[in-house]
């Protein structure tokens, strides 16, 4: 085992800090979730005060190490990890300070309510390796397998989360190292679940590196080894040749998916969608709508937000949301080629009849998973179901409409919900009856006789 003294003696620790063997004595519990979400404003302030210490910090670090103790000891669970893992993503708008990530993981490790989980650890060595901290990153690694990883199981699910942690990152070096170390693993296991599972984790984590073609040579292994390739290996294969405009390679992928008993489903759809998405071949998304239709696939909100997000036109009108449409009918109008056909191919899919709760007592449109491109559509789409429902007589009128879009806790800024801007947007401009629900800022709420009165004076 790599101990405390390990880490002291190369400086990765501040005296100030608990050793890192006292890690050891949390509870291990490998089913706890890192938690994600936009920056809380605690972070931001505890953030701010690390980085007015940025300039002393290689004179005196002891400034910056008390500020992150004052920090976790008096900061919740969420509010700590989030903050931690706001510092290691790749989109982080705080990365200059990548000096504390460590000690303020370690930190963290001493808490009452620390649960040691292979994913947090993962993406800390990974970001370490990203900052070229490589010696600290290793250390780190011994460290954890010693205390943690004694079962192959436990050793299989470390690797894995590194190797996706890598990958997410970038980290050619660690990802070449993870790598190496789980080829040998899976060569030295009489396991069939411990291969498997590094197998996925080696094919998912190529693709990701833009590495498909070597991917595809894992599945040939894995067949040779007499190991049935899953789903999730095919799929990682499609979305890795799409994501670099290998399209040939990429519809012989699904070829051979089908071929091994994986029919077309909706997740790979909606990874040939985004794959068309990102090189702006919209006229190949129109045709993969329609044979989806064809096929009977039903869409889902990640559809439409791969679908939509790859719409110019229909993202720069929602830079001015004062002047967006506020009607199908308009928006299509405006839009021109393949943008326009998408949103028609859309607008005649079912998915917002499927996610209408309605009874009696209320009738609920939830946008919650909604890029704001998707809840756009989905408000307009909406309202002309509302419409439908209301003029056809088949449906008994609710007594209560709500319309919910969200607070903005997972917003990039922390309560302020673009969604709900927009919502709001479209109901001045129509006039609609539904106004913020004071019980729940996060809502639209309104009677369903006011809203069928509106819809149907309005048609």
């Amino acid at each position: 085992m790599v101990g405390s003294a390990s880490f002291l003696s190369h400086g990765f620790v501040h005296h100030n800090f608990p050793q890192t063997q006292n890690l050891i004595s949390h509870n291990y519990n490998p089913k706890l979730k890192v938690i994600k979400c936009a920056l809380t404003k605690q972070g931001n302030r505890f953030l701010t005060s690390i980085s007015s210490s940025t300039l002393s910090y290689s004179i005196d670090p002891s400034p910056t190490h008390r500020l992150i103790h004052k920090f976790v000891s008096t900061s919740s669970k969420s509010v700590s990890l989030t903050t931690l893992n706001h510092l290691i993503s790749p989109r982080s708008a705080h990365s200059r300070l990548f000096f504390i990530v460590l000690p303020l993981y370690m930190k963290i490790t001493q808490v009452s309510w620390f649960s040691w989980n292979s994913k947090l650890v993962a993406s800390v060595i990974a970001f370490l390796y990203k900052q070229g901290q490589i010696e600290q990153a290793e250390l780190l690694i011994a460290e954890n397998i010693s205390s943690f990883c004694s079962k192959e199981r436990d050793l299989v699910a470390f690797y894995c989360n590194l190797i996706d942690s890598h990958a997410k990152l970038k980290s050619e070096n660690g990802f070449c190292n993870t790598l190496a170390h789980l080829k040998e693993i899976a060569s030295k296991s009489t396991s069939t679940y411990v291969r498997k599972r590094a197998y996925a984790a080696m094919v998912g984590g190529l693709c990701v590196m833009g590495r498909p073609h070597e991917a595809r040579n894992l599945i040939a292994e894995m067949k040779q080894m007499g190991i049935r390739p899953s789903v999730f290996e095919f799929r990682s294969i499609v979305e890795g040749y799409g994501r670099i405009a290998l399209f040939d390679e990429m519809l012989q992928s699904l070829s051979d998916m089908e071929k091994n008993g994986f029919a077309l489903d909706m997740i790979s759809l909606n990874m040939v969608l985004l794959s068309y998405g990102l090189h702006n071949e919209l006229p190949r998304m129109v045709w993969w709508l329609q044979k989806a239709k064809g096929l009977g696939i039903r869409l889902s909100v990640r559809t439409y937000n791969s679908v939509l997000n790859s719409c110019p036109t229909v993202i720069s009108l929602l830079r001015d949301i004062k002047t967006v449409p506020v009607s199908l009918h308009e928006l299509i109008r405006v839009l021109e080629g393949g943008e326009g056909l998408l949103v028609q191919e859309l607008a005649q899919s079912l998915l917002v009849d499927e996610i209408i709760a309605w009874d009696r007592f209320e009738s609920k449109l939830d946008m919650h998973g909604m890029h704001l491109s998707t809840s756009y559509i989905i408000m307009l789409q909406w309202m002309e179901a509302l419409r439908k429902r209301f003029t056809s007589g088949e449906y008994e009128v609710p007594a209560e409409i709500t319309v919910v879009c969200g607070m903005g806790k997972r917003s990039s800024v922390r309560g302020e919900s673009p969604v709900k801007t927009l919502v709001k947007e479209i109901v001045v401009r129509t006039r609609s009856p539904l106004r913020v629900d004071r019980k729940n800022i996060g809502c639209f709420v309104a009677k369903g006789r006011s809203v069928k009165e509106w819809l149907c004076i309005n048609q």
